[in-house]
């Protein structure tokens, strides 16, 4: 009987399955993980590593959480589907509506559930042109968003997406969706005497301006750009940007999926800045990855229009409230607030910012450490007085993924940008192995 290593998995795994992202040629290079417990997960040949992307941001809990292992196991024993259409309900969906409700952004209090973050930036956009509808604007259909923003790629979480590489073979795009330049402090020149945050957010304005206020249903982001390579903005950008939305009459969406349930130190993100969004989409850690789960959360101005008009809102998912997945996102909430997961993803995020920045900031090339709460970025370049990057073929971004995975740290990268963001239960030793397994390899790739 063949051994189960990662070679002869991998031979297996290749006869049938075809994974997110697919690359024949990269996976030779991949692990088959059996096996996970706290931050560590372990592959087929036994090597061991610190998640240091907390699976894809959402493991926050950590591997083999007994109480959303029961959880899920009560729920399936007792109900494990039925139906959320209108006329169909389920205890638990009711419950974690209710909770959300309490702990959202005070003027969002209603919840439509799904399966992940695409689904619900599908949901939210499908929204906004109900709404705009309802108000007797059917005009207003197109979609702002941002370079580097990640929504997902259902095709028109896709469209909305700012990450080009994810375009071309899917295209032609959706019409009506328009994207304008990140607020990246790194990369985002301002005018001279003009704030770096408030001429990114003035970005949003001249793209209303040139598209026509009168066609424009939503602006969508996320608090902090976590796929795109960790972009924190400055302080000044979403207060500007709801400023904007106000003036144009404009939804503005934010995008939680990652951001949501404590990763940056606030529940969620956009309490950073004193600000509050007329939409949220949420997913990944409401059940810390332990069921696929997101939503969208309304605005009572929003819902109050949608229940007034009488007419049905035609859009629905097989497994939107799912008493499995709502189950879980129940005791994930309890797990969040008796341990508060803000307070800790604050300390850590900080604690392991600063172990970067001593660890790091000096080297030659790295041209910027960044992160808010746990969420951290490192981007490597060839020349640090300039910024410039190092070219895509010498593939500087896969040689460090490999020499992260190699000293025991199993993460992701944005191009040549190292991004961060373990569960929030990790250890502050855990925290110091990872300052330090990521300048080793950085010695290492770049010296080669």
């Amino acid at each position: 009987m063949t051994a189960n290593t990662n070679a002869s998995l991998l031979a297996r795994d290749q006869q049938h399955l075809i994974h997110p992202l697919h690359n024949p040629r990269a996976h030779v290079h991949g692990h088959v993980w059996v096996r996970g417990e706290g931050t560590m997960i372990t592959d087929a040949d036994g090597k061991t590593c610190i998640d240091g992307l907390a699976g894809l941001w959402n493991v926050t809990a950590g591997h083999g959480r007994r109480e959303l292992i029961a959880a899920a196991s009560e729920q399936m024993s007792t109900l494990p589907y039925v139906s959320g259409y209108t006329g169909s309900s389920n205890p638990k969906a009711i419950e974690l509506a209710e909770r959300l409700s309490a702990i959202a952004y005070p003027n969002i209090n209603h919840f439509y559930f799904t399966s992940g973050g695409g689904e619900s930036t599908d949901s939210n956009i499908k929204m906004a042109r109900y709404y705009w509808k309802l108000m007797g604007k059917p005009e207003k259909t197109k979609v702002i968003s941002r370079e580097w923003a990640y929504h997902g790629v259902t095709l028109a979480a896709m469209c909305a997406t700012g990450m080009s590489i994810y375009w071309p073979m899917f295209e032609p795009r959706i019409p009506g969706f328009v994207h304008i330049p990140s607020p990246y402090p790194y990369r985002y020149t301002s005018p001279e005497g003009v704030s770096p945050g408030i001429a990114a957010a003035d970005e949003l304005e001249r793209a209303i301006l040139r598209e026509g206020p009168e066609t424009v249903a939503m602006f969508i982001a996320e608090p902090v750009q976590g796929a795109g390579g960790v972009i924190v903005p400055p302080v000044d950008y979403f207060p500007r940007i709801r400023e904007i939305c106000d003036q144009y009459e404009i939804l503005f969406v934010a995008d939680e999926v990652i951001t949501g349930f404590g990763r940056t130190g606030r529940f969620f993100a956009l309490e950073h800045w004193g600000v509050e969004p007329d939409l949220i989409q949420f997913a990944k850690a409401i059940t810390s990855g332990y069921f696929p789960l997101g939503g969208i959360g309304i605005s009572d101005e929003i819902a109050t229009a949608m229940f007034d008009s009488g007419k049905d809102w035609m859009h629905a998912y097989t497994y939107s409230a799912h008493p499995v997945g709502c189950a879980i996102g129940c005791a994930m909430l309890n797990i969040i607030e008796r341990e508060d997961f803000p307070a800790q993803a604050e300390d850590k995020g900080q604690y392991l910012l600063d172990k970067l920045h001593d660890t790091l900031a000096e080297h030659p090339n790295v041209g910027d450490v960044r992160g808010l709460g746990l969420m951290c970025g490192v981007e490597i370049v060839e020349e640090k007085d300039t910024k410039r990057s190092f070219a895509a073929d010498r593939q500087i971004g896969v040689k460090l993924q490999r020499a992260m995975t190699e000293r025991g740290l199993f993460t992701r990268m944005r191009g040549d940008v190292i991004c961060l963001a373990p569960a929030i239960v990790i250890e502050q030793h855990q925290l110091d192995q990872i300052a330090d397994i990521v300048r080793s390899a950085v010695e290492a790739v770049v010296a080669s």
